[in-house]
Formats: C-alpha cells, structure tokens, sequence
C-alpha cells in the first residue's frame, strides 16, 4: 500500500504525518526512549531520508529538528505519475486549451458524482467532513481532519498526483470544486495550505456560512 513503510522506518511516517519534529515528539510517537529514536534517526539519515537541523529559541538551549529529504518525501510515491503526466500532455496537444478545459470540467463532474454517492449517508457537516476524509485517504492523500473554533481543516500529508498536478494547476482547481459541491453550499471552503505553492501539505478550512 502507498502509505506503508517498513518496520524500522516508522520515524519517517511520523515526520510525514506531523511535519519537522525534535527527538523527544518523535521518540514519543515511536513509544521508545529517546536514545532509541535518536539511533534509528541517525539511521535514516545515513540513508538520506531525513535531516536535522538546529533551531535557536529564546534564551534556551538550541533545539535539533528533524524533518524529511527529497528521498524520504518520495518513500511516499505519486501514483502512476509518468503516465498521468504523459496522458495530459497528449490532452493538451490533441485537444487543445479549449478541449483540455472541457475534459477537466468533465472529471470534475465525475468526482463529484462519485463523492457525493459515498457520501450519501452523511447527515451534517461533521459526517460528511469525516465521510470526505475517508475517501481521501483511500486514494493516498493520507488525510486527517480536526474540528476548530471556525469549522473544520481537513489536511492532506501526501499528494499522489503532485507531478500531474505541478504540470496542470486546473486538477488542483477542480478538487476545491468538488469538496465545495459535495460539502454543499451551506459551507465555504478555502485551501489554507497548497504543497505546489511550497507547503509540506495541503490544507482545507471548511466553514459554515453564517
């Protein structure tokens, strides 16, 4: 599965998940001593998968904060990003700007068809947040969701289809429209986070309209 990784490599889920950590959250999330996370993180980053760097607070000691390399992002893979790339550019040269457009409306259309019958059983808005979350997360974004005093932000730690959509900003476009439309229009949702704009995820405020 894409969001498996090995037994050993756990600490690389963790700093996907949560983003740059010091040693003692990591340890705590592995359930392990600190000397013991710290061994397995000097590990991977031999294997160049994470990095630490130090971090200067206040009047206090430097903290040492580890996060994840290019090659440790990539233990995370895009799925069938070669050829989803290669079968968009074909799109765009067969069809043109024009017919390239009306094929994104028309997967747009699909998804929300899609979404909205999985969803069907949601009841409000907390339901169907998580029903959304679910499905997400079955399509590889590894997805989580947590209630705020505005509404709801659903985030999404991994982006499957980055290298499609780095090369066609419109897919990003048409999943905003699909959250909206299947959330109803008794909700507004803003992406808060973008990782194509240089976040390490991408994030949703989803607010009830007063």
């Amino acid at each position: 599965m894409i969001n498996e990784v090995a037994e050993n490599e756990k600490a690389i889920r963790i700093l996907k998940t949560r983003g740059p950590l010091p040693l003692q959250e990591i340890a705590a999330d592995l359930k392990i001593t600190t000397e013991g996370a710290r061994f397995q993180l000097l590990k991977l980053a031999n294997e160049g998968l994470v990095q630490a760097t130090t971090v200067a607070k206040g009047r206090g000691r430097p903290q040492q904060i580890w996060s994840l390399t290019a090659a440790g992002n990539a233990r995370f893979p895009d799925r069938h990003q070669e050829l989803s790339l290669k079968l968009l550019q074909s799109m765009r040269e067969i069809l043109g700007a024009e017919g390239f457009r009306t094929v994104l409306e028309a997967n747009e259309k699909a998804g929300v068809r899609q979404y909205s019958q999985e969803m069907s059983d949601a009841a409000d808005l907390e339901s169907k947040v998580r029903a959304l979350t679910d499905i997400r997360n079955r399509e590889g974004y590894m997805a989580e969701y947590t209630k705020t005093p505005e509404g709801f932000l659903l985030v999404e730690n991994h982006c499957p289809i980055y290298v499609a959509a780095k090369d066609c900003n419109g897919l990003c476009g048409s999943e905003l429209a699909i959250f909206q439309a299947v959330l109803g229009a008794a909700v507004t949702v803003t992406r808060a986070e973008h990782i194509l704009s240089g976040s390490r995820r991408c994030a949703y405020l989803i607010q009830p309209q007063e």
